[in-house]
């Protein structure tokens, strides 16, 4: 009984990781992939208002989407996704049976009466309609059942379970499916797309398949290696091969691998996706995936942090991705009014007007270990090193304020044997260190404000220490994940952000840092550092107002990102 579609989605929702911009190349080779696979349905970007251009996957209209409709269509029928608040329908054109045969009209709730509107004049224009309600799960059965009385009244070809964000269970959708199936009009088809947040996508898409047998013809969406935001999607190839095993379908498999094989590793040289716990932590919360994604920029940030921040800000707000308001709930987590006057007294006293030796954990610690040994010798400073403990030098206090970094050294025997200094967002008393506010030391307005290295220099500033060395500020070296630390047990993935944007913030803040600090004691790289000033020999330079614009030539990668 051929009673289900499959549609894969790869060129509309895995065009979100790269900008919308696969490359015409890319395109056009998707798209033969998958009408060799025989796949029913091929989503082949989006209608939009703006943002079309050269190689992507974004039209104002069906002529714009002709070039890429192959002349042999084989049995694939193509669609696209237009965004009720993102494309004017007067910008469609009749449809001609030369470009896409189907669009699908996706809406938030609050948009689920005007969208009706939009629903009527695809069908006019000759379309077939598919109804995407955003976040099916965010719906009462009252509001559901109501939305799809009109929804009957247009005659849809498809109506969709979307689980937006990826927090669907079997019991759900059982819920949703019965529900949907009962009052639908029995011509419509019942559409599934999921996310993987909770590694639920493949077994849900069975189910799906399972529960409509005999009931419902049906439609699954799927993406090539799952690709997607955060998380990713159900992936085409797995769909594919359950369909074929279990229900008797004639995919051609080995093309779908072809295609893995021909463009997903250039692609993921672009993007990441799949399965990590912050996005589980966004299917449990039902959070829109951009929320963790700026959430997991935050070096302090655990995963328990995230939770509470998402718990916080509330189930309406998390479902969109307000920025302002993220940083303000994650500062307000952070902050611990807590009295460190006495640690501040304590630290004064010992470091004020001497010389201090900051070593952050970059590689160059250990490659320039001489001299960091004769900047030791020479100079006699107190030597302070950040959320790490060397193995060969000698220091006078350990400086903590990222969560993870704390968790990890303090199941070390060394850790209780150093001074250090934490900060509040760690603990906010102890018997034996210096606590000092978190809030005293982070300034607003840049994306990575609890940078380790930059909040240290802060508090040197208000200690009225003197002058100032620093090893192992090496900075991010382009495309490398696995060589920024002295410890590789240190090393963590940052291929979720740009490195050259890493150290372009990073060299701003230091150079608001030498603008705004009260003390003006000199300040020089004892290690070599990309943030080197004017002074172009690396072993001694002082920190210039044009410091990341001078980089020093052969300086490896470092933990400046600590």
């Amino acid at each position: 009984m051929q009673y289900a579609k499959l549609l894969d989605c790869t060129l509309r929702d895995g065009a979100y990781l790269v900008d919308k911009k696969f490359g015409d190349v890319t395109i056009n080779g998707i798209i033969r992939g998958l009408v060799a696979a025989r796949t029913d349905l091929i989503e082949i970007g989006f209608l939009q208002d703006e943002g079309m251009g050269e190689g992507k996957t974004v039209f104002n209209n069906s002529r714009d989407a002709e070039k890429f409709i192959p002349r042999d269509r084989g049995r694939s029928m193509f669609t696209v996704l237009a965004d009720y608040s993102r494309y004017s329908l007067s910008s469609l054109d009749p449809y001609t049976g030369r470009s896409f045969d189907a669009v699908r009209e996706c809406f938030f709730k609050h948009e689920r009466h005007g969208a009706l509107q939009a629903c009527r004049q695809i069908k006019e224009k000759g379309y077939k309609l598919f109804v995407q309600p955003v976040d099916i799960l965010g719906y009462t059965d009252g509001e559901l059942i109501e939305f799809i009385d009109q929804i009957n009244a247009i005659e849809p070809y498809c109506f969709s379970i979307v689980d937006t964000f990826g927090s669907m269970y079997t019991d759900d959708l059982h819920r949703v499916f019965s529900l949907i199936d009962h009052n639908l009009t029995p011509g419509c088809r019942i559409g599934f797309h999921s996310h993987n947040n909770l590694q639920m996508s493949s077994a849900l898409s069975q189910e799906f398949l399972r529960l409509a047998y005999g009931k419902r013809e049906v439609v699954v969406d799927a993406t090539i290696s799952g690709m997607g935001r955060g998380a990713g999607n159900t992936p085409t190839e797995l769909v594919m091969q359950y369909m074929a095993d279990k229900l008797g379908y004639t995919y051609d498999i080995d093309a779908v691998l072809d295609m893995i094989d021909d463009y997903m590793p250039n692609i993921r040289t672009r993007c990441e996706w799949g399965y990590s716990t912050p996005f589980f932590i966004a299917g449990c919360y039902g959070a829109h995936v951009n929320n963790i994604a700026y959430l997991k920029q935050k070096n302090s940030i655990r995963s328990k942090d995230m939770r509470y921040i998402l718990n916080k800000i509330g189930a309406e707000q998390r479902k969109r991705y307000d920025y302002g308001l993220l940083e303000d709930t994650y500062m307000e987590y952070l902050r611990s009014e807590i009295d460190d006057s006495q640690s501040m007294a304590r630290l004064k006293k010992a470091l004020g007007g001497r010389p201090v030796l900051v070593i952050a954990p970059g590689r160059s610690v250990s490659e320039h270990r001489r001299l960091v040994e004769e900047h030791v010798r020479a100079h006699d400073p107190v030597v302070i090193a950040i959320n790490f403990i060397p193995e060969s030098i000698p220091i006078d206090y350990l400086y903590m304020s990222n969560a993870r970094r704390y968790s990890y050294w303090s199941g070390k025997e060394s850790f209780g044997k150093v001074k250090k200094i934490l900060t509040s967002n760690l603990v906010t008393e102890s018997e034996t260190d210096d606590v000092v506010c978190f809030q005293r030391l982070i300034k607003c307005g840049f994306m990575h404000v609890d940078n380790s290295t930059i909040m240290l220099l802060r508090l040197l500033d208000q200690l009225g220490s003197g002058p100032i060395g620093i090893a192992g500020l090496d900075g991010y070296q382009p495309k490398r994940a696995d060589n920024n630390y002295v410890d590789s047990e240190m090393e963590i993935a940052i291929t979720h952000e740009d490195p050259a944007e890493l150290n372009r913030e990073i060299g701003e803040m230091l150079r608001d840092y030498m603008q705004t600090r009260v003390h003006r004691e000199q300040i020089v790289f004892v290690t070599p550092s990309r943030f080197a000033g004017n002074d172009n020999d690396p072993n001694g330079g002082e920190i210039g107002m044009e410091m990341d614009r001078n980089a020093v030539p052969g300086v490896g990668a470092g933990g400046v990102h600590s």
